[in-house]
């Protein structure tokens, strides 16, 4: 960690934020390239992996009396301040698992737990493109849930294999760690700028009413 990116971190907030792999797989590329996002901003954020492995299909019949793996599931994304996707590609898509977790979260409608949460999409594959269709399905459903997405640095890791980590699955010095250290710092910012800028427009705003009252 540099100098500047150190005193930085020293003046913003640290953010809770979720994980969401994409992957079920143990090894998951996907799920050491979140976790190093997170360790290489760990003054700024901390982060924790939501499983949705175990999430029940999503039924709409089930609004009314959800299952306790929804309601579990819907707590802890509606307790963090940002959201972290990391996915693979699936035939040119977003993996049907992590659709699904999508869907429940934002269920029962006008009640979504994703709505104004700061995100980031990173795609990670051993392929050339970096899963460009799985992320750009997965920023379509976004504008639609209400997320402001990071938009730079765009995040397709493409030739990401299991030898680019070491046994603890700490990604290994070269060109692949550089991008992920700067993607590192650019979602700390991202979420940092969302957050307290909502704060002190909400603190304008209240500000403003008062004294509108007290005229």
């Amino acid at each position: 960690m540099t100098e500047e990116w150190a005193e930085k971190g020293a003046l913003m907030a640290r953010h809770k934020i979720a994980i969401i792999v994409g992957s079920l797989r143990k090894e998951s590329v996907n799920r050491k390239v979140g976790r190093s996002i997170c360790a290489f901003s760990s003054d700024q954020l901390d982060c924790d992996i939501v499983e949705i492995r175990n999430l029940p299909l999503y039924d709409q019949d089930t609004d009314a009396n959800p299952p306790p793996e929804f309601v579990r599931f819907r707590k802890q994304i509606a307790a963090v301040d940002g959201v972290l996707f990391c996915t693979p590609e699936y035939n040119r898509g977003v993996p049907g698992v992590l659709k699904n977790a999508i869907d429940v979260g934002s269920r029962p409608y006008g009640q979504s737990v994703w709505d104004k949460k700061p995100a980031a999409i990173v795609s990670a594959s051993p392929g050339a493109i970096g899963g460009f269709g799985a992320n750009h399905q997965l920023r379509q459903a976004c504008v639609f849930l209400n997320m402001p997405v990071m938009q730079q640095p765009e995040a397709y890791l493409g030739n990401v294999t299991d030898d680019k980590f070491d046994g603890d699955g700490r990604l290994k010095e070269g060109p692949l760690k550089d991008v992920v250290l700067g993607l590192a710092a650019a979602f700390a910012d991202w979420v940092d700028i969302i957050v307290r800028g909502r704060r002190l427009l909400a603190e304008d705003t209240d500000h403003a009413a008062k004294q509108a009252a007290e005229a």
